[in-house]
C-alpha cells in the first residue's frame, strides 16, 4: 500500500474552500456525540453544509469524557499485533489484568477474537504503521489549530512510556526501533533521565522510553468546545436522541426515525462508537466492533504530583496531569474489558489501576477522589478505524472503530468525512480504512 501523505497546514483549507462552493446546501445527519462525531459535524458545518447532529445521551458523554486525553503518533502500532492473542488468552483467566474477555456465549464476539486471531501479523503491523502515523500526525497538526480557537488544555510534554523490568525496556526498545524507522521519534532513557523527567517516578523503575512528540489535552473540554464551534457555524446538536431505525429509497438513505421524530438528510455519517454496528445491522453492513470497556480515577493534582503524561507499560496504566472545570487534576487510566454494552463498574478493574500507578509512582496516599469512570470503546478486530463510504450506500459515510485512539484521531477523521461527503479524494490514502474489508476475506482467514 502506498504510503499516506497529508500536509497539515495547507490541504484542510483547501477541502474547506471546495466543499463549501460545491455542496453549501446539503444537509448531512451526523449519529454519535463523541469526538468522532462531533469533529465531523465541525468541519462539516465550517464547509457550509447544514448539519444535524443526533446525540442519545449528551454530548461529550461516553468515552470522550473521562478518557486519558492523550494525542499519540507514538501510538501508530496497532492493537492486533504479534504476541497479542497470546498476552491476551493468558491475562483472560484474571479478571483484574489489562486486558479481560468477559466469558459468555457471544457469536459476534466469537467472529471478532477469530478475526483479530487473523490480524495479529507482522505483515499486517507493517501496513497498519504509516496509516496510523499518517492519520496521528496530520491530527496533531489539526488541533494546534484547533487550540488557537479553542481552550482545551492543549500541551506539547511528549509522554513517557515507563518500564519497571529490563525485560519490559526490551520490548519498549524494539517498539522504539519500529516508530522510529516509520519517522515516529523516540528517546530511551535510563531510570535516572527518566526520573530527571518526571521526579515522582519511582528508583526501582529499569528506564523509559520518551515520545517528544505527542501532546495531551483535557477531552470533555475539547469535544464540548468543538461541538459549540460546530453550533456557531450553524450546526444543530440534539442531544437524547436515539436512532431507531433508517429510511432508504433504493441505495440512499433519506432519513432517520428518531425518538424525536424524524430526520430527512441527504448524506449520513454514522459515527456512534459502540452503538455503530446496531445501526450498521439496519443498513445489512458488517461492522465487528466491539465495545470495550475502560475506566479512570481521576484525583486532585497533589502538590509536587506527576507533571508529564505517561504510560506505565507493565502495569497498561496512563497517568495524565490535566486542567478540568474543578482545576488541576491528575488522571489514571487503563483496561481494556470486552463485555458488551455493559457500563456495570468492577471495582477490581478500579483497584488495578491504582496499584498498577503505585507501583511505578511516589504519590500521597491520601489525595482527593473527584471521579471513577467507566466508558465503552469501540474496537475493530484488526486495531484500525473503519472510515469510508460503504460500497451498498451512496451517500454513507462510517467513521467508527477508533479504540483507544478516538481522541487522538478525532480531528483528522472528521476533516476526512467532511471530504468523502463532498465526493473529494482524501490527502490521506484511507484504503486501509475501507469499511467494507471485513465481508468475505476476513471470514476466510486472511488479513
Amino acid at each position: 500500500m502506498q504510503s499516506p501523505r497529508f500536509e497539515a497546514g495547507d490541504a484542510p483549507e483547501r477541502s474547506v474552500l471546495a466543499l463549501r462552493h460545491e455542496r453549501s446546501s446539503m444537509t448531512v445527519a451526523v449519529v454519535g456525540g463523541g469526538v468522532i462525531g462531533v469533529a465531523s459535524a465541525y468541519y462539516l458545518a465550517r464547509a457550509g453544509a447544514r448539519v444535524t447532529l443526533l446525540e442519545r445521551a449528551h454530548v461529550a458523554a461516553a468515552a470522550s469524557y473521562g478518557n486519558s486525553g492523550l494525542i499519540v503518533p507514538s501510538h501508530s502500532v496497532p492493537l492486533a499485533r504479534p504476541g497479542a492473542l497470546a498476552q491476551g488468552l493468558r491475562w483472560m483467566l484474571d479478571a483484574e489484568s489489562p486486558f479481560y474477555v468477559r466469558p459468555r456465549a457471544d457469536p459476534a464476539l466469537a467472529r471478532w477474537l477469530w478475526r483479530f486471531r487473523v490480524a495479529c501479523t507482522e505483515a499486517h503491523v507493517r501496513r497498519a504503521i504509516p496509516v496510523l502515523r499518517a492519520l496521528s500526525e496530520a491530527s496533531l497538526g489539526l488541533f494546534r489549530e484547533l487550540a488557537g480557537e479553542i481552550d482545551f488544555g492543549f500541551r506539547t510534554d511528549g509522554v513517557l512510556m515507563v518500564y519497571r523490568t529490563p525485560r519490559g525496556l526490551d520490548e519498549g526498545r524494539h517498539e522504539a526501533a519500529v516508530l522510529e524507522g516509520a519517522g515516529i521519534a523516540a528517546k530511551i532513557m535510563d531510570a535516572a533521565g527518566a526520573r530527571t523527567i518526571e521526579p515522582t517516578l519511582r528508583s526501582d523503575i529499569a528506564g523509559a522510553v520518551l515520545f517528544p512528540a505527542d501532546a495531551h489535552v483535557t477531552p470533555d473540554r475539547f469535544v464540548r468546545g468543538l461541538a459549540a464551534r460546530a453550533a456557531s457555524l450553524g450546526a444543530e446538536i440534539r442531544e437524547g436522541t436515539e436512532v431507531l431505525d433508517v429510511l432508504t429509497a433504493g441505495d440512499r438513505i433519506t432519513g432517520l426515525d428518531t425518538t424525536r421524530g424524524e430526520v430527512p438528510c441527504e448524506q449520513l455519517v454514522l459515527a456512534a462508537g459502540p452503538w455503530s454496528p446496531a445501526i450498521a445491522r439496519k443498513l445489512d453492513l458488517d461492522l465487528p466492533i466491539q465495545a470495550a470497556k475502560g475506566y479512570s480515577v481521576t484525583y486532585v493534582q497533589p502538590p509536587a504530583g506527576p507533571r508529564v503524561p505517561m504510560l506505565l507499560g507493565e502495569a497498561r496504566v496512563a497517568v495524565t496531569p490535566m486542567r478540568g472545570e474543578r482545576g488541576e487534576m491528575l488522571r489514571l487510566g487503563g483496561t481494556l474489558e470486552l463485555a458488551g454494552l455493559d457500563l456495570s463498574i468492577d471495582r477490581r478493574r478500579v483497584e488495578a489501576i491504582k496499584r498498577g500507578a503505585r507501583a511505578f509512582l511516589d504519590l500521597p496516599t491520601d489525595m482527593a477522589l473527584l471521579e471513577v469512570w467507566r466508558g465503552l470503546r469501540p474496537c475493530t478486530p484488526d486495531g484500525l478505524p473503519a472510515l469510508g463510504r460503504p460500497r451498498r450506500w451512496r451517500n454513507v459515510v462510517v467513521a467508527a472503530g477508533h479504540a483507544m485512539l478516538g481522541l487522538s484521531l478525532g480531528p483528522i477523521t472528521g476533516h476526512l468525512v467532511a471530504q468523502l461527503v463532498a465526493g473529494q479524494t482524501p490527502p490521506v490514502d484511507v484504503t486501509a480504512l475501507d469499511p467494507d474489508r471485513f465481508r468475505g476475506r476476513w471470514s476466510a482467514g486472511r488479513p
